[in-house]
């Protein structure tokens, strides 16, 4: 359908910034707030402390003022009453031509102190006429971004191509819930559902339309997930691991490191439990940084050896997946198992000798990222399929584990990034959860502190003093990619004052944009003893395991999430001795940034910071939802408030599953017919069950 107002221009800029590339697609991008636009202040009514408001004036002394970044335009907007100044930072030569000194015009805009003198930045002006043709009272806001702002695609200018849209659809929009669920759950039809999200009737259609809309992206959500874990209920035989024999009873006896806490006892017994009914175990394991779940997997794994099956550990990273090799391998000396580490930068030569041997049987484990599950890889009995940080890997991923042998392997998914309930009946739904809520015996909690940037010196002496007594330290820096040559300008030059300030120790620097052998070379200095202190990135964040290292020092806190300050602490407190993370950050904070550094010093409970991290940023920000078991992206829904709905939601998905599983049934075909739709835009794992 063609748009008027949408040239090829504009087409693109919407396509490449927010992904809309048809009139559907324009439909779903719904308003992110509502104002009131029925209502006209006096500019001696407004202070600086308004939400957004509306004034009637005229605009006079328009100017340029300022060169280069400071460019910026400046105008007088007045009434009987008073006047303010407006100012514009971008389009400066459009806004210098579009205003008219003397006209009236209707200014939309929030209103902020500056100074002693009220302004408001990067106002909307209409004049009365333009105003009127659209709606007053109730009004959706979008989000837009620079690019789009450039070419007039701001709220308003959103707002007026959905106005043209919906009036040119005469017919009502097809529905994509059947009449049973629409019934059932008191939702309204789909057509007065995204006429109302846009240009509301009334208050209750527009509480209405948010619910019947939030409803069915939930709906659709879990009834994805279900109908997988039905089919896997239903079709999916599973090996049957009867017994535990010599793999694992010679490696519990003679090379564990340390003895097992209850709850990786309890974590081994519901493995055992599951792979030994016959059907296919499909099980997600949360536990912290440092809580053992390696060796949980490891020892699944020696069970699956016991039972005459290979297994085979796949994780995001080349990093991750050489640490896992090492570890493992390490682990096992002296017990006669081979393994093998299978990675994208592996070599030809040595790929033509490990892939015969992985295909033999002869490799018993096989450890590597997703080259694991390349068609060329072939397996001789694949039972078990370990995936660390599961949240890097889709449900299509696992999938494709499933055709590894002739009946689907057991899957055991691991993750470090705690995830709350909520998140985790919408991510990992298919799922069974276990969770390793113990830290191994010795291992103290991390201490954490909150410096600002102005006290340094402090700062340098407790780095100092633990290395005094033989510890080491990290320093860690951000890389944002938006900024990241400043980024890795800072990075170098806080190398370089490191040596300055330390001169009697050695330091390393590592960073993503290294070669990997180059870094792969720094972090085993750092890792060997070698090295006391080393300069990173968040490369850190996995991949390197040094018992040693007991402060780790982050710069710039304030620029990372929560999730990942946790990730990057839990490199520290994994000796015995008393581990520290200090927190650096510039004094002015905002609010959420305050209370996200308040959290991170109160507790070092993963599962908190996860429920809190979700409050904060909401579902849409976590690391790699996108990349989950969320095969839709979500447009209204929020995770974080909508538990009770999401609740609903399954119940309908699970009633209509218990009795049509495949969705054959007349009234189901609708709902087939959109999830279908739903995965094949977002390429997701449909073809498990069609």
């Amino acid at each position: 359908m063609y748009l008027p107002g949408v040239g090829p221009k504009k087409a693109e800029i919407l396509k490449t910034e927010i992904n809309v590339v048809s009139w559907e697609d324009m439909l779903y991008y719904f308003p992110y707030k509502y104002i009131d636009r029925s209502h006209i202040f006096k500019i001696r009514e407004i202070n600086g402390s308004m939400p957004y408001i509306q004034l009637r004036g005229k605009i006079r002394d328009i100017q340029t003022i300022g060169e280069g970044r400071k460019r910026r335009i400046t105008a007088t907007f007045f009434d009987e009453t008073g006047s303010i100044e407006l100012v514009w930072f971008q389009m400066i030569k459009q806004i210098s031509n579009l205003y008219k000194p003397g006209t009236e015009y209707i200014l939309f805009g929030k209103p902020t102190l500056f100074g002693d003198k009220i302004n408001i930045a990067h106002p909307e002006l209409e004049t009365e006429n333009k105003f009127y043709e659209g709606e007053v009272g109730v009004q959706g806001q979008y989000n837009s971004t620079e690019k789009m702002k450039n070419v007039f695609l701001h709220s308003r200018g959103i707002h007026k191509i959905i106005k043209q849209l919906l009036e040119t659809i005469k017919t009502p929009l097809e529905e994509t819930l059947n009449e049973q669920i629409i019934s059932k759950a008191h939702l309204i039809n789909l057509d007065s559902a995204i006429r109302n999200i846009h240009f509301p009737k009334s208050n209750d259609l527009l509480r209405k339309a948010r619910y019947r809309l939030k409803f069915e992206e939930l709906f659709y959500l879990q009834l994805n997930i279900l109908r997988i874990t039905k089919y896997r209920e239903k079709r999916l035989g599973g090996f049957r691991f009867s017994q535990v024999g010599e793999y694992f009873n010679n490696f519990y006896h003679r090379n564990l490191p340390f003895q097992l806490t209850n709850a990786q006892k309890k974590v081994i017994k519901e493995i055992r439990r599951d792979t030994n009914t016959g059907k296919q175990m499909n099980r997600l394991l949360q536990g912290d940084v440092g809580s053992g779940k390696t060796l949980v997997a490891l020892l699944s794994v020696l069970i699956a050896l016991d039972n005459g099956f290979q297994g085979a550990i796949m994780a995001p990273t080349e990093i991750l997946a050489t640490q896992h090799y090492e570890t493992i391998s390490e682990l096992l000396k002296g017990l006669n198992i081979e393994i093998a580490l299978l990675t994208g930068s592996i070599k030809k030569k040595e790929r033509e000798i490990i892939l015969p041997k992985i295909k033999s049987g002869e490799i018993k484990i096989t450890i590597g990222t997703h080259a694991l599950i390349e068609e060329t890889v072939d397996f001789g009995n694949l039972g078990l399929v370990v995936i660390d940080e599961q949240h890097r890997f889709g449900v299509a991923q696992r999938a494709k584990l499933w055709k590894k042998n002739t009946n689907p392997p057991h899957v055991l998914v691991m993750t470090a990034t705690p995830i709350p309930r909520t998140l985790a009946m919408t991510i990992y739904g298919d799922l069974d959860v276990s969770i390793i809520d113990e830290l191994p015996p010795g291992r103290k909690p991390i201490q954490t502190v909150h410096v600002y940037d102005k006290k340094r010196q402090n700062l340098y002496d407790s780095v100092r003093k633990q290395l005094q007594q033989g510890r080491q330290a990290y320093i860690v820096y951000p890389l944002i990619e938006e900024s990241e040559k400043i980024d890795l300008q800072n990075l170098t030059e806080g190398f370089q004052k490191i040596k300055e300030i330390f001169p009697e120790y050695k330091v390393c620097m590592v960073h993503g944009k290294m070669k990997p052998a180059e870094k792969e070379t720094e972090m085993q200095k750092f890792v060997s003893g070698e090295v006391q202190i080393m300069v990173a990135t968040t490369v850190i964040e996995v991949g390197v395991n040094v018992p040693n290292a007991s402060i780790m020092v982050i710069e710039n806190a304030e620029r990372f999430g929560l999730s990942q300050l946790h990730q990057l602490r839990g490199r520290v407190g994994r000796g015995a001795d008393q581990s520290y993370c200090i927190l650096v950050t510039k004094y002015e904070l905002s609010e959420n940034t305050r209370r996200r550094i308040a959290i991170m010093t109160e507790t070092n409970d993963g599962f908190i910071i996860a429920e809190e991290d979700l409050k904060l940023r909401g579902p849409g920000d976590m690391d790699g939802t996108q990349q989950s078991g969320i095969a839709f992206n979500l447009k209204i829904a929020n995770l974080v408030q909508d538990g009770e709905l999401i609740t609903l939601a399954r119940h309908f998905a699970r009633e209509i599953l218990d009795d049509d599983p495949l969705l054959e049934k007349y009234p189901n075909k609708i709902l087939k017919n959109q999830l279908y739709k739903l995965n094949t835009q977002h390429q997701t794992a449909w073809f498990m069950i069609s």
